[in-house]
């Protein structure tokens, strides 16, 4: 796919970058190199057919993403100065009443 000079003059706009005229048919072509690869990945079939790589021997096996509550030190009943039915207990404050 080739990239033209005034697409990336009108890309350079969109993205509010000043190109100067000597660079535009670099840009051009780096643009075209960089569509041209996707193009390629583009191409390679993902239908599940190909195993998934994974670095390491294949008898290391993933455990299951479970997440599990941290168990306290001790339960706020201890620290607590007042805890009742699973609650804090805590002062009226009277002026809000």
């Amino acid at each position: 796919m080739s990239v033209t000079r005034d697409e990336v003059l009108r890309i350079a706009r969109l993205a509010e970058l000043d190109v100067d005229d000597d660079t535009l048919p670099e840009l051009a072509e780096q643009m075209s190199r960089i569509l041209d690869y996707v193009a390629q990945l583009s191409a390679v079939p993902a239908n599940g057919a190909m195993k998934g790589f994974v670095p390491g021997p294949d008898a290391i096996r993933f455990r299951p993403d479970e997440v599990y509550p941290q168990p306290l030190a001790f339960g706020p009943d201890e620290f607590a100065p007042a805890f009742k039915e699973g609650f804090f207990v805590v002062p009226r404050l009277d002026q809000f009443e």
